[in-house]
């Protein structure tokens, strides 16, 4: 018997066939591009992602030759914030306002003004109201689309409406409705106070349930859309960022997963609700029962190499990531001097500064291209130590580190992140572990998987060992880069 595990994500859908050894035995990948202006404005048409997803299942059925006939149940992984507006005779009413859409910053401040930050924060887990949340989105347009506004029926997120589009059914779970800004978090319901503010009822909103809860069957009509059997079962799912934990087996306090991608999202299981103090990092649902997450984030990770590759190219035209960590390791740690300072787009988690910007210090005639790579990968490296401090700062435990997203295919760079941490760094086998969380998630939701199984359907594919000396040459140059931060934005 197969699971199949479909991520939505911000420019692809992902399908994977999981079998009951928790193996990936195929994937598809769809990719798509959004619709951008210069005016923060980000959209896309909701057909993108319904088709998308139709596509990659037909394409893994096809990689893998298996029959249809043995597909046992359908799991969801998605992006948060991407606002899809439903009227009631089912039709979407305008493009789906992608979750990078930052249009609503009025919105933001009107509701900031009318909700006390601290209450804010203790009931959503969202350390700031930011115009990304839905809750500015709704109002964004209730103050410029109010016809838009009126009709709709169901604000849904775009998981829900795809939950919508396989069974007929209206609901979403607290993970993924935990960045809308109108879920209390701890209650696990939708948040009076918000609502009031838009104007809206629970009836505008989907039922709430819980991620590994089978919510429906896909129909006689969407199965010939999809090319499988009718009656499938779908198991809810969730937001990317705790399905990919799951997919990594960060299920329990003492797991960290980090995700270096476009941006650096870290993710720390705990029993029960943390909230920081000082406001630094955002808490949630986590997809399974009676457990939460932190998620410290930066925005600027990955795409750091992306524009060093774009703008200073090599004379023998622009290198493949391979290629620019390559020549990194030939530079030693510490790049001889030369520290990035890495918020190109300002810093979120720990410090809270929109104004924050990146920097090359100590500079010398001897710094050639590859200390630049370098230093860039090491200063993303001290983002993630900086993170994982944080969370230590709230009695989180970090037992060991485990790596996912395109910087989890370089060796060179996890060996870095070791050396940096002083601490083992785990790559699992199967990076794509939202998909592979997904198809977990529907093996929990059908009982073919339990959660005391987890464990053993995570497979490793490398540990990282921090070498002890570079781990202390890298001690003195993470005080360094803390310095230099704290001496240019304090």
């Amino acid at each position: 018997m197969y699971l199949l595990g479909i991520d939505i994500g911000t420019t692809s859908v992902k399908v994977g066939l999981i079998n009951d050894e928790g193996e990936l035995v195929a994937l598809s990948i769809q990719e798509y591009l959004l619709k951008t202006s210069s005016d923060n404005r980000v959209e896309s048409y909701v057909d993108i992602y319904w088709n998308s997803c139709k596509a990659g299942i037909r394409d893994v059925l096809e990689r893998s030759s298996i029959s249809s006939a043995s597909i046992l149940a359908i799991g969801l992984s998605s992006q948060g914030e991407t606002l899809v507006c439903l009227n009631k005779e089912g039709k979407v009413l305008r493009n789906v306002i992608v979750w990078l859409d930052s249009r609503a910053v009025e919105e933001s401040e009107i509701i900031g003004r009318e909700i006390p930050i601290e209450l804010w924060y203790r009931t959503t887990g969202l350390p700031e109201v930011s115009p990304m949340w839905p809750i500015c989105k709704i109002l964004w347009l209730k103050r410029n689309e109010p016809d838009i506004f009126d009709k709709t029926s169901k604000f849904l997120v775009l998981k829900d409406y795809l939950i919508w589009k396989l069974t007929g059914e209206l609901v979403t779970d607290p993970s993924v409705s935990s960045s809308t800004g109108y879920l209390d978090i701890v209650k696990k319901d939708w948040w009076d106070d918000a609502l009031n503010i838009l104007g809206i009822g629970y009836e505008k909103l989907p039922s709430i349930v819980e991620s590994y809860t089978p919510v429906g069957r896909i129909n006689s009509e969407v199965s010939k859309e999809l090319g499988l059997p009718s009656g499938i079962p779908v198991i809810n799912g969730g937001m990317d960022q705790m399905i990919g934990a799951l997919g990594a087996g960060n299920i329990k306090p003492g797991i960290i997963t980090e995700t270096t991608g476009t941006a650096l999202a870290i993710i720390a299981t705990t029993d029960k609700p943390v909230f920081d103090p000082q406001r630094r990092v955002p808490c949630s649902p986590h997809c399974l029962p009676d457990r939460y997450v932190l998620m410290p984030y930066t925005e600027t990770a990955g795409i750091l190499l992306r524009w060093f590759r774009d703008n200073f190219p090599s004379i023998n035209g622009i290198e493949d990531y391979d290629r620019m960590l390559s020549l990194a390791n030939q530079i030693p740690p510490g790049s001889d001097g030369l520290i990035a300072i890495p918020y190109f787009k300002g810093s979120f988690c720990p410090n809270f500064n929109p104004n924050a910007r990146g920097a090359f210090v100590g500079i010398t005639l001897n710094h050639k291209r590859a200390h630049f790579i370098r230093a860039i990968v090491e200063a993303v490296s001290f983002m993630l130590r900086e993170n994982i401090g944080l969370l230590r700062s709230l009695s989180i435990p970090t037992k060991k580190v485990r790596s996912l997203g395109g910087a989890s295919k370089s060796d060179i760079w996890l060996q870095i992140k070791a050396d940096v941490l002083n601490l083992p760094v785990e790559v699992p086998l199967y990076s794509e572990a939202s998909v592979l969380g997904a198809g977990i998630l529907a093996g929990i939701g059908c009982r073919i998987f339990s959660e005391s199984t987890i464990d053993n359907l995570i497979k490793i594919r490398k540990v990282f060992n921090p070498g002890p000396e570079t781990s202390r040459v890298y001690e003195e140059l993470y005080k360094n880069y803390i310095s230099i931060y704290n001496r240019l934005y304090r």
